[in-house]
């Protein structure tokens, strides 16, 4: 019998960031506890993108709570399936093996955990004024990164090209990788020439240039050899192993990306990653925005995965409230520095 409880926990960010859904100053956010009759508890985090997540904001709290005085009753499995709830299956999954590895929310010990080896990580680039953009780039070059992640799709076209102009200007692709999101903020009809477009800037590639949902354009976007395209948002939602592989089969994508906070966590994460690789196409792992909780246990999950390109996980400085953990940006690599040690006395009402 386990006891399931959650506090809501809304994280600010340091500056309101730009995306093609809109600019975010703040992100629901909240930590389920679970605690078994031994006594000990484990930590997990629902990360949840307003529009984007399959989970209402609005009536979320009522769901959550329902589901924890289920847990409580012994009438609900804390690991069984809620494809409507992902968010919530990846937080029940979190405190279960943080759980079981003693609470400590040492999910994978590696050695990542035991601060030898780092994650290589993308620097995120969010949307704003040119000069905003260019700034960010600055700054994230200065540290180091070798690949950057820029935001596109709610500017004027001309300034987001001014930027890359800029960019490439100042650093070949040898020295820089530049991956796009446009968040699926392209019209089908326009997509195909603006990846012409923004190809003159040797791109990686783009993840979601059109919204999720209309496979024919998308498969046909794939086609274009202009840039790479990588799906994100169209992952969300599709569950079962033969709709994963008949998504992927139609639309034939160069690469997915994928976010165990809104794909159901790392067991729905890891069907994704067998048929990706049974198919031939490439995959990184990102954080959903994650507080330290949650980009910790994902940090831990992908080391052990054995991964080699850069991830999307240097997203742990974005908030003025995050939980102080061992988590720390070194240059472009994501470390663990277990002499930091946890404090999450900001999380008071579990």
């Amino acid at each position: 019998m386990f006891r399931a409880s959650y506090t809501a926990y809304p994280l600010t960010f340091v500056r309101p960031v730009g995306t093609s859904r809109g600019v975010l100053r703040q992100k629901p956010c909240w930590f389920i506890q679970i605690t078994g009759e031994d006594g000990r508890a484990g930590l997990g985090e629902v990360s949840i993108i307003p529009k984007l997540s399959l989970e209402n904001p609005d009536e979320f709290e009522i769901q959550i709570d329902h589901l924890c005085k289920l847990i409580g009753l012994g009438e609900m499995d804390p690991l069984q399936a809620l494809p409507s709830m992902p968010g919530v299956q990846f937080a029940l999954e979190t405190a279960m093996l943080d759980r079981k590895q003693g609470g400590e929310r040492l999910l994978f010990p590696s050695e990542f955990t035991k601060g030898n080896a780092g994650i290589r990580t993308n620097g995120l680039i969010w949307m704003g004024s040119r000069e905003f953009m260019v700034s960010q780039v600055r700054e994230k070059m200065k540290l180091g990164c070798s690949v950057l992640k820029l935001k596109v799709g709610a500017l004027d076209m001309k300034e987001e090209l001014q930027v890359l102009r800029w960019i490439r200007n100042e650093f070949s692709s040898s020295d820089l990788e530049i991956r796009l999101d446009a968040n699926g903020a392209w019209d089908p009809e326009e997509a195909g020439g603006k990846l012409e477009l923004y190809a003159r800037y040797d791109i990686h590639s783009i993840e979601q240039p059109i919204a999720a949902g209309q496979v024919e354009d998308m498969r046909e976007l794939c086609k274009n050899p202009a840039i790479p395209v990588a799906l994100d948002e169209e992952l969300i939602g599709i569950n079962g192993p033969e709709a994963k592989r008949a998504l992927l089969q139609e639309i034939s994508p160069a690469y997915v990306i994928l976010k165990p906070g809104l794909l159901g966590g790392f067991s729905l994460t890891g069907e994704w990653i067998r048929l990706a690789d049974e198919m031939k196409i490439g995959w990184w792992i990102t954080s959903a925005l994650e507080s330290n909780i949650g980009l910790n246990a994902i940090a831990q999950w992908s080391w052990q995965l054995g991964v080699t390109r850069h991830q999307g996980l240097g997203t742990g400085a974005l908030y003025t409230n995050n939980i102080s953990s061992p988590l720390q940006m070194s240059g472009e690599q994501l470390w663990y520095r277990p002499e930091k040690g946890w404090d999450l006395s900001k999380i008071t009402v579990l």
